[in-house]
């Protein structure tokens, strides 16, 4: 079996406007959206601007800790 100590990550990306505003429109959460990135490349925290469908806008989407 191959080891998985590879370069790649898999990372959750959260809106940080609704954790902010506290908005809670529809019950079933926070928009959040699962992507990787390259350890190596981005050591730091990763920011996306992605459609939040509970702000009904493009914001920013930033990495959670596990």
């Amino acid at each position: 079996m191959a080891n998985r100590k590879g370069a790649r990550v898999t990372v959750i990306l959260e809106c940080t406007s609704c954790i902010r505003n506290g908005v809670k429109k529809v019950p079933t959460g926070i928009s959040r959206y699962i992507t990787q990135k390259n350890r190596h490349n981005t050591p730091n925290l990763l920011e996306l601007i992605k459609f939040c469908p509970y702000c009904y806008k493009h914001t920013i989407h930033g990495e959670i800790k596990k």
